[in-house]
């Protein structure tokens, strides 16, 4: 467990986590050998915990559902492999909590973090709208995205500090790193998997701090992740962004992966929709707003002209898995091969107190 959850765990229920120095992320995998540092790092465990926790979460359920912000405390530790292991501490299992949790996290939240984060993400989309694409003799990376781009790195501190309790305000700095990284590269004026990971690193960091509850994960996903998605989408149209690393045909999606492993997650026992279907246009049109596998199909058929099966090859084999959990268990495995083992990708991710490139502690 990390040094700052161990000394979180320590707090009084209720109480703010004791003090601890927060840094300014700072890039460490310089060179492709530096892959086995990052691969046994305390990062590494607790991102990928994240996910996972976010995608069991999920698992069954349609973006339109009901779903409640919890208001109670909550003890979380990262178990053994990183999965992060969630319970809520309701009256009748604290103690119990406790004793099979040892060392703990304490964090508190009301529903009104969640809000917060949708509103800077509001405030992201309505930049776009006041930084229109200017004309440019290149179809491709209109330079107007730098001066989008600008502003979110002048305001960043700022709009995570209107997120996050006043006690917490030392953090702002280390957590709008990862808020800055997630939107694409500025000099490029290109967007790929790793950007995005940064904003789910953003958000596994807003949940070390006890800002968000992990076992909200509905919330995280459903109303914050999908915002993002959505915010990110318009980016992408609207200064006509290049993907990064792309890997064409071959590649699942040239900007997102989360989305298709959350989305599998959502689909898994799902009483008439199969992995075949999703390549069925009407399939995609009438489920496309409860399912975020389907919105993301939508959005390639939007972007690319041409057969699905030679625009998306990867995603055409997928649609030939016979259920959709055999499709989220591979895409997890793949996810881990074709972006968090790859240098190019993971050579950008920053580290600092609360993703900490230090080896994972027993």
């Amino acid at each position: 467990m990390a040094e700052s959850e161990r000394r979180a765990g320590a707090s009084e229920e209720g109480a703010p986590p004791v003090q601890q120095c927060f840094m300014v992320p700072k890039k460490e995998i310089n060179m492709v050998s530096d892959m086995a540092k990052w691969k046994r790092s305390q990062a590494y465990a607790d991102y990928m915990g994240f996910i996972l926790t976010l995608n069991e979460g999920v698992r069954g359920k349609k973006l339109t559902c009901e779903y409640k912000v919890s208001e109670e405390a909550l003890w979380f530790a990262f178990g053994t492999g990183g999965r992060l292991r969630v319970k809520e501490m309701q009256n009748q299992h604290n103690e119990k909590s406790k004793e099979s949790r040892g060392e703990a996290a304490l964090a508190l939240i009301t529903g009104k973090a969640i809000e917060k984060l949708v509103a800077l993400l509001n405030t992201l989309d309505r930049w776009i709208d006041e930084t229109p694409p200017v004309d440019q003799p290149s179809r491709f990376g209109n330079k107007a995205f730098r001066t989008w781009y600008a502003k979110l790195d002048q305001e960043a501190e700022k709009l995570v500090s209107a997120v996050i309790p006043k006690h917490l305000a030392d953090a702002a700095p280390e957590v709008a790193v990862y808020l800055k990284e997630s939107v694409g590269n500025s000099t490029r004026i290109d967007y790929g998997t790793g950007h995005e990971a940064a904003f789910a690193a953003f958000l596994c960091c807003l949940c070390k701090i006890g800002v968000l509850r992990v076992d909200d994960q509905m919330a995280i996903v459903f109303k914050v992740f999908n915002r993002y998605l959505e915010v990110m989408r318009k980016l992408q149209k609207t200064y006509r962004m290049e993907p990064a690393g792309s890997q064409g045909v071959w590649g699942l999606d040239d900007f997102q992966f989360l989305p298709f492993i959350w989305g599998s997650s959502q689909l898994i026992d799902h009483p008439s929709l199969e992995p075949r279907h999703f390549v069925d246009e009407k399939v995609v049109n009438e489920n496309h707003k409860d399912f975020m596998f389907l919105e993301c199909i939508l959005f390639i058929t939007e972007m690319k002209t041409g057969p699905f099966a030679e625009h998306s090859n990867q995603l055409w084999n997928i649609s030939a898995v016979p259920s959709w959990s055999k499709v989220n268990q591979g895409l997890i495995r793949m996810y881990k091969a074709e972006c968090l083992e790859k240098f190019p990708v993971i050579q950008h991710f920053k580290f600092g107190s609360l993703l900490p490139i230090q080896a994972v502690t027993s």
